[in-house]
């Protein structure tokens, strides 16, 4: 059995994008298919729309969801994660974004729905956040080097960080990754800076 939810930082309190999200955007091409996993209010649903790409902005909260109702280019679907069984229904997209939400269960699915030269952006809390604040329950904190082990055999790993970081508004633990398929071709261009 799964713990509660316990939510990492409230959607309205997360209006700007994530910057790691923002720095490897371009590796998604105008015109992917993306795939905003958990995405509250759809910050990154509307950056990658923003860009040229096909959206779908999947949330188990609909009153979030509601605010994208008008986008071009997103499509939003209120589905509880997190419900069991497969989600995604055998879809596959070119890109998958997935920011401050950790459901293991649902990894193998993920990347099963990843096209073979699709890039995978994820970023959450790990280990060690507990003593910042939320997220503190371990089963919504990534341990150390999991997203690699996740990725392992699978995708290549463009991009990594995991550790401590503190902005203005607080202070966490958090883990990182930039993956693509192996289908993809080598080297993918890194951003500048």
């Amino acid at each position: 059995m799964t713990a509660p939810p316990e939510p990492c930082i409230p959607h309205a309190s997360v209006a700007h994008p994530s910057p790691w999200i923002q720095r490897f955007a371009g590796l998604v091409a105008a015109g992917a298919r993306v795939l905003d996993v958990a995405c509250g209010h759809g910050r990154h649903a509307r950056l990658f729309a923003a860009r040229g790409c096909y959206v779908v902005a999947v949330d188990r909260d609909a009153a979030a969801l509601a605010v994208l109702a008008d986008e071009p280019r997103i499509a939003t679907r209120a589905q509880d994660l997190e419900a069991g069984g497969p989600v995604l229904g055998g879809e596959r997209f070119d890109a998958i974004v997935v920011v401050n939400y950790l459901h293991r269960p649902l990894l193998p699915e993920l990347l099963a729905a990843l096209a073979d030269d699709g890039v995978l952006l994820y970023e959450t809390f790990a280990r060690g956040n507990e003593a910042y604040g939320r997220p503190a329950n371990p089963d919504f904190l990534l341990e150390p080097g999991e997203l690699l082990q996740v990725i392992a055999g699978r995708l290549v790993a463009v991009a990594f960080e995991q550790g401590h970081f503190s902005a203005p508004d607080r202070d966490a633990v958090v883990q990182r990754i930039v993956a693509v398929g192996r289908a993809r071709r080598w080297p993918p261009p890194l951003p500048a800076g």
